[in-house]
């Protein structure tokens, strides 16, 4: 699942015997550990892009800002931009460079005021561009200056000329490629359909069974091999599938039930009402039994009934990004494997057991459902800083998250809901409790080596709701997407044809609903 994939599990419970915290899995630190990645990955393409330009004499830069470019005293270039490198690549990679049109907004500052734009300008007609909208204004570092705004149009191969030819003409001080995304490359591919969730299973290994000294089943050949077999049924499943029945263990149902047993005691007094009212529903259709894990089958067939999200089979953590998109489908991506036995309250990774326990039972309640869809579509398109904040919105809430209820305060996060330790400290004296406010969640330092010091506090998931669709509106974000139930498909709202089409589809529901009422009124006005 996680977060991403999720949750790291059941925190941090007890060192088994002796009660110590283990360190726990945060989503938060796999999003920033999925944007280091990132950052360096660019930065080594960047790096190998102008040692092949014979721009060996930079040092590589350590964070992924656009690059500067130095000049020597002749004047000629001693270095890419990104925006030079993308375009390389462009025109390396197809044939048409020098056909293909491209659109670019450039920004210069004139050093010798009004004079020098016509030179510009010149520049510009020579390479065949076409000027679209030109502004200037003056210089905020020196009056005696002019910046100036140009949006050009013309070839690839001609933008790259012209873009060496203004660092000589013009203090070229910023490029930005506008348009075609599969050569600019500044929004993140995201997927319009759950069929390219097939596309979005990458893992988060730093805490995988052979990798990690201190994970419990480190030790035991049995256990990975039985971990790697469960992860291959996952990667092998495609949209459509039916998923996979994983035949359990007579151990990985002890172990389910030794945590069961615990949830089951401890729901009645610490749960929130909408996931005591699910578990009920659970046990009574037989889902939710104390010898028997349930399988994704029958569970993801419960949730459709009830709020419309279904599950996908995943073989492990998966990253903040591919993790948050599935929700935006009302598609849950949920592990399989169990905890090892010598370990079964606390896990290192997303199980099953916290997924079935801390996760289904809420994803069956409409406005829990629904908030957690919202995250998922606020995250399609996100840059790598605001998916951090989204994972840090989501670890808060949906896995920590407390709540109102008749004067007291519940539970509803299903870290605490599979995690006794946590959930008993969570709902004491010992930590803080805030008012949620996604502004401020979003940059609430996680706690990973012991219990939360701070916990977040919702009046309701209607206004838990609320207030997350106000700040996400403050993203940077330059579109809105929506989910449309019918299509099964993600539509970005980018067009006035696609306001009003769904313009005249709420118009519609909104008659639907306007019968309604009136209908409801005519008996008691006969």
């Amino acid at each position: 699942m996680p977060p991403i994939q999720s949750i790291p599990e059941i925190d941090l419970i007890i060192d088994n015997k002796n009660g110590y915290p283990s360190r726990r899995r945060s989503l938060v630190d796999d999003a920033r550990f999925e944007t280091m990645v990132v950052t360096q990955t660019k930065q080594t393409v960047l790096d190998e892009a102008r040692l092949r330009a014979n721009d060996s004499s930079l040092e590589p830069e350590v964070d992924d800002k656009p690059q500067k470019t130095e000049q020597t005293e002749e004047g000629e270039d001693t270095g890419l931009t990104e925006e030079e490198v993308i375009l390389q690549n462009a025109i390396a990679e197809g044939v048409d460079g020098d056909k293909v049109m491209q659109k670019a907004a450039l920004v210069l500052r004139l050093r010798d005021g009004m004079s020098s734009l016509s030179r510009v300008l010149k520049s510009i007609e020579k390479y065949a561009g076409v000027v679209n909208h030109l502004e200037t204004r003056p210089s905020k570092s020196d009056a005696s200056q002019l910046d100036v705004l140009i949006h050009a149009e013309l070839t690839r191969s001609n933008l790259l000329l012209l873009i060496k030819s203004l660092r000589q003409t013009a203090s070229l001080t910023n490029v930005s490629l506008v348009g075609d995304d599969s050569v600019t490359n500044k929004s993140p591919w995201f997927p319009r359909h759950a069929s390219e969730l097939d596309n979005c299973n990458h893992l988060m290994t730093k805490y995988e069974p052979d990798l990690d000294m201190n994970h419990p089943g480190f030790a035991d050949k049995e256990y990975r091999a039985r971990r790697k077999l469960i992860a291959e049924v996952a990667f092998a499943y495609k949209y459509g599938d039916p998923i996979p029945i994983i035949q359990y263990t007579e151990t990985e149902h002890k172990t389910w039930t030794a945590v069961f047993n615990t949830v089951r005691d401890l729901m009645p007094k610490h749960a929130c009402a909408e996931y005591r009212r699910v578990f009920r529903m659970l046990e009574e259709e037989g889902i939710f039994v104390a010898d028997r894990i349930p399988q994704l089958e029958e569970m993801s067939k419960f949730l459709q009934s009830h709020t419309g999200f279904t599950l996908r089979p995943a073989a492990g953590l998966l990253t903040s990004r591919d993790f948050l998109a599935s929700l935006a489908f009302r598609i849950f991506q949920s592990t399989q494997y169990v905890r090892h036995i010598n370990s079964p309250y606390h896990t290192p990774e997303p199980d099953s057991i916290h997924e079935l326990l801390g996760h289904m039972p809420l994803l069956a309640d409409p406005s829990f459902a629904q908030f957690s869809q919202e995250i998922g579509l606020a995250s399609l398109g996100a840059s790598d800083s605001e998916i951090e904040k989204l994972s840090t919105v989501y670890w808060f809430t949906v896995e920590f998250g407390l709540c109102k209820e008749n004067g007291a305060v519940k539970a509803y996060g299903a870290g605490l809901l599979s995690a006794y330790g946590e959930l008993l400290h969570a709902l004491s004296e010992k930590p803080e409790h805030r008012p949620f406010e996604p502004a401020s969640t979003a940059i609430q330092p996680y706690q990973d080596q012991e219990y939360q010091p701070v916990y977040y506090v919702a009046e309701s998931f209607e206004d838990a709701k609320d207030k997350f669709r106000r700040w996400v509106s403050t993203m940077s974000r330059p579109f809105e997407v929506r989910f449309n139930p019918h299509t099964g498909r993600v539509e970005v709202l980018d067009t006035v044809d696609k306001l009003e089409s769904l313009v005249h589809q709420l118009n519609t529901e909104l008659l639907h609903l306007a019968n309604a009422v009136n209908k409801m009124k005519a008996p008691a006005l006969e």
